[in-house]
């Protein structure tokens, strides 16, 4: 019987845990924290949504975009449903946004741990890996407490996003000490800091809008959906969805601009054409009062202060060139990103080891036999719902069955 050693407890170790077991290997799972599956807690907002329906290659991104679609186009959401189901986890279909039906994330753990328990999977947590050396036949893995001899190793330590659950990091190190290199890990999935001073008066605003961001005068990424605004910058869904590329752009140490169309439904000439209608409507309106009931008042008074408007000149003697003014403010409406948040407060990382160095069909290390990574530690990351532990699922479960059997070679090694 082949010996599996998975370090790291997480969706995509759990999962490759379950996957080698039922292939028959003994599995011993590594974690350096109190308990296995912390972050799952916290994902969809402590709902777990776990996939979801609508799966195309811009979902997942990575230096070789074609490298996580070689796993998830290959099996897709369903393969997700039915190994969740298999764990006793019947899913809840809201608008191709898939979740458990109990809508709780702990349950979803508690059906790994049960399923776990039931493969006779040995679960070792506080230990902490420092080195894993490859020998003759299989490997020696160095931990505080002694070392320990597995047939193959699966890496599944997760990123640097999250660190208090358990990410943090650590599985790079082990990965460079086997000879990998890493594309450099960056917060994603994060909120954007922006320099402008005015977001104080603007903080706690939620709007409807497209955000652009734009690297050195070039547009890089877009998505709509709510956008919140902070004391610091931006934040909401849309804004996590293009996070890596300002993430990536502020490392390349670029001019990173994001660009808020709060109107994203009306195109410049309608927007115009719609305050000037607005304007003739109700001509003795005050231009502080110009814009309320249209959009929130925190917005409405900085576009006035920002276009130099008075804030006492009636609607009915606004210029063309002042209502063009706010026509640029409010489709276009530009800041300066000086940063990411951190890694504590990012869902996710774009980088991690490198692709071209690891086999897509079977997730098994390029340069060490037997050595296999899943999860968030690769150089893959996924949009917002449900798409990262859906890759978390998959790329485990193929590490994990391909772990369990004889390595390449066709042999032990």
């Amino acid at each position: 019987m082949r010996t599996v050693a998975v370090i790291g407890g997480g969706v995509s170790g759990m999962t490759a845990a379950i996957a080698a077991a039922e292939k028959g290997a003994r599995v011993i799972i590594l974690e350096h924290k109190d308990r296995i599956g912390k972050k799952i807690l916290s994902t969809g907002n402590g709902r777990c949504n776990f996939t979801n329906t609508c799966q195309e290659p811009i979902h997942y991104h990575s230096e070789d975009p074609l490298f996580p679609w070689e796993i998830v186009g290959k099996e897709g959401a369903q393969a997700v449903i039915s190994f969740f189901l298999a764990l006793g986890v019947y899913s809840r279909n809201r608008n191709g946004y898939i979740y458990p039906s109990s809508d709780q994330a702990s349950s979803v753990l508690e059906a790994f741990r049960m399923e776990l328990d039931r493969l006779e999977v040995e679960i070792r947590t506080g230990v902490h890996v420092r080195e894993i050396r490859p020998k003759k036949r299989g490997f020696a893995i160095r931990t505080d407490s002694g070392d320990i001899g597995a047939d193959s190793v699966i890496l599944c330590t997760g990123s640097r996003a999250a660190p208090s659950t358990g990410s943090d990091g650590s599985g790079y190190d082990l990965a460079r000490q086997m000879g990998h290199t890493l594309i450099p890990v960056l917060p994603a999935l994060v909120q954007l800091r922006c320099g402008d001073s005015f977001f104080k008066a603007i903080a706690g605003v939620r709007v409807n809008g497209t955000v652009s961001i734009w690297a050195d005068g070039e547009c890089v990424a877009k998505d709509t959906g709510e956008i919140q605004l902070t004391d610091y910058g931006i934040s909401g869904i849309p804004v996590f969805q293009v996070s890596r590329y300002a993430s990536k752009a502020l490392y390349q140490n670029r001019e990173v601009r994001a660009e808020l169309d709060f109107m994203p439904d009306f195109t410049e000439e309608q927007t115009k054409a719609f305050l000037s209608a607005r304007a003739k409507t109700r001509p003795d309106k005050p231009a502080e009062m110009f814009l309320i009931g249209l959009f929130h008042k925190k917005l409405s008074d900085l576009w006035i202060r920002l276009s130099g408007i008075p804030r006492d000149k009636k609607a009915g003697q606004l210029a063309e060139e002042e209502i063009g003014r706010l026509v640029s403010l409010i489709k276009k409406f530009s800041v300066c990103v000086t940063a990411t948040n951190p890694f504590t407060q990012a869902q996710v990382c774009c980088g991690g080891v490198n692709t071209a160095e690891v086999d897509p069909d079977t997730l098994e290390s390029q340069y060490v036999p037997g050595l296999y990574f899943a999860g968030e530690l690769l150089d893959v990351d996924g949009d917002c719902g449900g798409y990262n532990i859906t890759w978390a699922v998959l790329s485990g479960h193929r590490a994990g069955e391909n772990a369990a059997v004889p390595a390449r070679t066709g042999a032990e090694h």
